[in-house]
């Protein structure tokens, strides 16, 4: 399976370096990340949200050693709540966070997380939209999880992320349902070892179901985080069982996978938020797209070969 080979190439200092300095990575990387900064991104945002799409916006960068790093990504999301009042979009673009981006890591990381992320929630309230806190490495969740907590108690809206095909998510989702959580279900981009997390896809597909059953029944508004045809078609039956409204859950894809899909889902009346990622450091998340998918890499493999 290449997808391990790819995730732990992410992590690469000298792989980040050789692909970067392909002259094909560019072209390939807009098709999965559309803008450097907020004025690029300007535009996509009123492109899709004028076709009928919703949005959820991700400052792309995880890789931060110090609190004025961390402290700049903040600045960054506040940057784009300030352009986001202007377009008056209200709840059709919302943001992604990632709290490795907001110093978890460092030391005192969880309070320092918790400090950063707290005033984009505010701000994000306050134009009417909401936050949801990307889920990372197994490692990472229980801070995740208490710092979702913490800032329901003001702003109930914040949303979280949990990956099917950890083994604990199944008890996480049975809690957040329960607790009327905003929940994003995906299926895992991080390289997890067998003790924590299913290694096969049919498994991590079944845990997908399993846990997506538990949301649709649940208190909670869920978010479906999935490309796969037949997820999708699996979603809409449970939510039709639950007796679910179309505004009472949604389906989210990432920018540049599945466009037609995207249209397609909106103008049957569902709703339907395209995941769209900004910013220079583009690394991470770019090599976890490739792992996702095989088809991802044989785009980027085939641009190469033909254009480097």
């Amino acid at each position: 399976m290449l997808g391990p080979v790819i995730l732990a190439a992410s992590r690469s200092d000298r792989m980040r370096r050789l692909i970067s300095a392909a002259p094909v990575t560019k072209q390939v990387v807009d098709r999965f990340i559309p803008g450097e900064t907020v004025d690029d991104i300007v535009p996509i945002i009123e492109e899709l949200t004028g076709r009928g799409l919703e949005l959820t916006m991700d400052v792309v960068g995880e890789d931060i050693t110090t609190p004025e790093q961390a402290a700049a990504a903040r600045d960054a999301y506040l940057a784009l709540v300030d352009r986001l009042k202007e377009l008056q979009l209200g709840e059709r673009v919302e943001m992604s966070v990632k709290l490795s981006m907001f110093g978890q890591a460092l030391e005192g990381g969880h309070e320092l997380a918790l400090a950063n992320v707290r005033p984009v929630v505010e701000a994000a309230a306050a134009i009417g939209t909401t936050v949801t806190l990307d889920a990372e490495d197994h490692t990472t969740l229980d801070s995740m999880f208490a710092i979702h907590e913490a800032l329901r108690e003001d702003h109930p809206q914040t949303g979280c992320v949990i990956q099917a095909y950890l083994f604990r998510t199944e008890a996480d989702a049975r809690r957040l349902a329960a607790n009327g959580s905003r929940v994003r279900l995906v299926k895992g981009a991080y390289k997890e070892p067998a003790e924590v997390a299913h290694q096969q896809k049919h498994e991590i597909d079944k845990a997908y179901v399993r846990i997506l059953k538990v949301l649709m029944e649940g208190e909670g508004y869920p978010m479906i985080g999935s490309h796969d045809p037949r997820l999708i078609s699996i979603a809409q039956e449970l939510a039709r069982k639950a007796g679910r409204k179309p505004d009472e859950y949604e389906f989210q894809m990432l920018y540049g996978i599945r466009g037609d899909e995207h249209l397609r889902l909106a103008a049957e009346g569902h709703r339907m938020r395209v995941y769209t990622a900004y910013g220079t450091d583009w690394y991470g998340y770019f090599m976890r797209r490739l792992a996702e998918k095989p088809a991802n890499l044989r785009f980027f493999v085939r641009s190469m070969l033909t254009k480097g």
